[in-house]
């Protein structure tokens, strides 16, 4: 049996039932729109934050594609069809993934979403107004079944 994952980087702030208060000026969390330099996956490189993006995005997605343990839906019984995670963590002043935060059908899939997104390498973090804040990312995980 084949397992696709398919990922779509969103940069939202609330989706699917979470939701979370955003203060740039408390520097508690900021949105990717509202800040000066996006956090920096380790190996991207670009000269504005649209590139840097386009790289996280893309490194995040073989991250996951590569560490995520599919096999978990052969153990599962599942046969084929669409499985969708919605995953929602910040990126600390630290350059690290805190506040993970999951909404799926299936514990043992949330699990293993967590473990995966905890273990995305440290980052440069985003900066605002020259000073490192913190930065929510939304992510959902689709995987396709065949």
């Amino acid at each position: 049996m084949k397992y696709i994952i398919t990922l779509f980087f969103l940069t939202t702030v609330s989706f699917g039932g979470f939701s979370q208060n955003v203060d740039a000026k408390n520097n508690e969390s900021t949105h990717l729109k509202a800040i000066d330099k996006v956090p920096v996956y380790p190996g991207c490189r670009g000269k504005n934050n649209e590139s840097l993006k386009k790289c996280m995005s893309k490194k995040v997605q073989k991250y996951i594609q590569k560490n995520y343990n599919t096999s978990i839906f052969k153990s599962l019984g599942f046969k084929s069809g669409i499985q969708k995670i919605f995953v929602q963590f910040k990126i600390n002043k630290e350059g690290k993934v805190v506040n993970i935060r999951v909404k799926g059908s299936i514990p043992e899939i949330e699990i293993e979403a967590i473990r995966v997104i905890n273990s995305i390498p440290k980052m440069k973090p985003g900066i605002h107004e020259g000073k490192k804040v913190n930065v929510l990312y939304s992510l959902p995980i689709i995987f396709q079944l065949h």
